[in-house]
């Protein structure tokens, strides 16, 4: 039994009577091993298989109780369950009188499990998703990380396992201590079990094998879990890394921790009396952050020299007002420009000529490019990908989302399926091909109507919220000829307040979400309905120009913190990079859901997201200087040298 804190990915090649894909008998476990098992959520069935262990009261008892004498903490303390499951560890501290509790684990359906479990023992506990790696908390915050159930070592590389303990020191304060609970690999290497099996319950047993894998350093483990009418239900692979307790302590002070020690750990039990697994024998290792510690000093911004690439004023843009540039986009420039000007530390130079940009990257090979062309190469929106994508042909640093995050946010059908994977509520909504003779009407109304493919809100109007079925036919029709060959959506129409986040930073860097912003429509004349369309964008003359007000939304702790938790989520999950901005609306009932993500939102001075930097404190100039320096702490972090790779 692994009794892991992450449930194993599944690799099948054939299929039984009940649906689920299963495997014969396997000479080779490492074969069929994914490098990356662990990126699957977590199911129910890891709690049934191994809740003898980890569903255990005693275990997680005696399990708190050495952690405090070996670490020293109290209740006053911020503590840090770094890979936390189902949150045993950190409610019975909280049980305890534990003030400052946060957990985080990358399995949502274990997080999910975490806060319902808490919220109902009324448990004051933080938990949240996150890559162990790379999780998003401030610097020198926590007086204590643990990481324990044996969740230490699930990465193909020692690498990865080496940047989880950085990442704890750094979150870590000086002298603040790290406590490993892992399987004592000397004692598992010989002692496994090559084949065990063991009733779970009345109706499910689990057969395991296991195997040392070529290398002898991991030990790869299959499941194959019965139901005893519907057969096999999984049949599932996964591996740990064997430490010793010397590789330990080694990779802790490589890391930079000093005060590396061994401690006594506590004996396991289990409900069923049957195969421990990798909990059999443990080693429980303790470690304090120094007092003062190595830090790499960087003289200023990795590349001083920055180009800002922008749209193409000598084209035509149909997405503009006319089809072309105006003098509101030129000022527009024109104040980026002077508020670029007031960071002395970077030289700015500007190109904005799309003819000629391919023979300027390939002959003047700018060091790094600050991507401001949110209007596409040739001012097509439909190839805002092709810039990052140029840049990357050429090996150009850049700021903002790659090709493969811009080619996703794009398509807003997509998004919304990757957002209900998430669990992130999104709008009812009816996708009408091109080829669609018909007219899909939606369960309700009133809906809206907006081009899967689009951007700065093309196809969106004050006509396009329709009350009845001959207002949908009739806008439908004018979104099939002006925007021939996309699908258009037929989305619920969202009445209630309307919400942006925005977020500047990296995963496992720093991230900044700055103040939620709420739209204010109080000022529309009555009869217009209330939605940022492509009137607010486009026409000076129109009501929605200069009617519709933007304020630093006032919403309770617990509404923030699921804007912030979805926008975060979003911005992982769609690999957006240095900044984005999300939009959410809320139904008549008040529920929170979805409308779109942002990667390389609108910079311009007067955009949402200088509006909520402004809610922070900072000035256009700061925001602007934030993107940047996101962007080039990314490369940084990469290894990428200032001073030779680009010439």
């Amino acid at each position: 039994m692994n009794h892991n804190n992450h449930t194993p990915h599944s690799n099948h090649t054939s299929q039984n009577n009940h649906g689920t894909r299963t495997l014969g008998p396997v000479s080779d476990l490492e074969r069929h091993l994914p490098s990356d098992w662990w990126r699957t959520l977590f199911r129910a069935l890891y709690l049934k298989t191994d809740g003898d262990v980890v569903e255990n009261e005693t275990n997680t008892i005696q399990d708190v109780d050495q952690l405090i004498t070996a670490t020293g903490i109290g209740p006053e303390d911020r503590v840090l369950d770094l890979c936390c499951g189902q949150g045993r560890h950190s409610m019975e501290l909280a049980r305890r009188g534990y003030k400052y509790v946060t957990g985080i684990d990358r399995s949502r359906h274990l997080v999910r499990l975490a806060r319902r479990r808490a919220e109902r023992k009324k448990l004051q506990i933080t938990f949240r998703e996150g890559d162990a790696r790379k999780f998003r908390l401030p610097e020198s915050s926590f007086d204590c990380v643990f990481i324990m159930g044996n969740s230490f070592g699930y990465f193909e590389r020692e690498e990865d396992d080496l940047a989880v303990l950085r990442t704890v020191l750094r979150v870590l304060k000086a002298g603040g201590r790290v406590l490993l609970d892992v399987t004592d690999g000397d004692w598992m290497r010989s002692h496994f079990e090559p084949r065990s099996w063991e009733w779970v319950d009345q109706n499910h047993f689990v057969c395991r094998e296991r195997a040392l894998a070529s290398d002898k350093v991991r030990l790869i483990s299959r499941e194959v879990v019965t139901h005893v009418e519907r057969g096999v239900i999984a049949d599932q692979f996964y591996a740990e890394r064997l430490y010793t307790c010397e590789d330990l302590k080694r990779l802790l002070r490589t890391a930079g921790f000093i005060e590396v020690n061994r401690v006594d750990a506590p004996v396991t039990g289990s409900d069923r009396q049957q195969d421990l697994g990798m909990m059999a024998q443990r080693i429980f290792i303790v470690a304090t952050a120094p007092e003062t510690r190595m830090r790499v000093q960087r003289r200023g911004p990795l590349f001083r020299d920055v180009t800002v690439l922008l749209g193409d004023p000598r084209l035509p843009d149909d997405v503009k007002r006319e089809g072309q540039f105006n003098p509101e986009d030129i000022d527009t420039v024109r104040r980026m420009k002077d508020a670029l000007a007031t960071l002395r530390e970077y030289n700015f130079a500007y190109w904005d000529d799309h003819e000629s940009l391919l023979d300027f990257l390939e002959r003047r090979r700018p060091a790094f490019v600050f991507n401001l062309c949110d209007e596409g190469f040739k001012n097509d929106p439909f190839k805002e990908l092709h810039v990052p994508a140029l840049l990357e042909l050429f090996g150009i640093p850049y700021s903002g989302g790659a090709p493969a995050c811009l080619g996703m946010c794009y398509n807003k059908a997509l998004v919304r399926s990757i957002a209900q994977a998430l669990e992130i509520p999104v709008p009812l909504e009816t996708y009408s091909s091109p080829d669609d003779q018909a007219a899909t009407l939606p369960s309700l109304f009133p809906a809206l109507l907006k081009p899967n493919f689009g951007d700065s809100s093309q196809g969106i109007t004050k006509d396009a919220v329709v009350h009845t079925k001959e207002e949908l036919i009739d806008y439908l029709e004018g979104l099939r000829r002006d925007f021939p060959r996309r699908p258009v959506l037929v989305q619920e129409f969202l009445t209630g307040p309307e919400y942006s986040v925005g977020v500047i930073g990296n995963p496992g860097l720093d991230v900044t979400v700055l103040p939620v912003l709420e739209v204010d429509y109080s000022g529309l004349p009555e009869g217009l309905p209330p939605i940022l369309g492509y009137e607010s964008k486009w026409i000076p003359d129109s009501p929605y120009w200069d009617q519709i007000r933007y304020h630093e939304a006032e919403i309770s702790e617990t509404t923030k913190r699921a804007l912030n938790d979805y926008s975060l989520a979003l911005f992982e999950r769609l690999e957006c990079r240095d900044y984005a901005r999300f939009d959410f609306r809320a139904d008549a009932q008040g529920r929170i859901k979805l409308l779109e993500v942002n990667p390389n939102p609108g910079w311009c001075w007067d955009g949402k997201l200088n509006y909520m930097a402004g809610f922070g404190g900072l000035k256009y100039a700061d925001l602007l200087r934030l993107v940047i320096e996101a962007a080039q702490s990314r490369y940084q972090a990469a290894g990428v040298p200032a001073e030779t790779q680009y010439t």
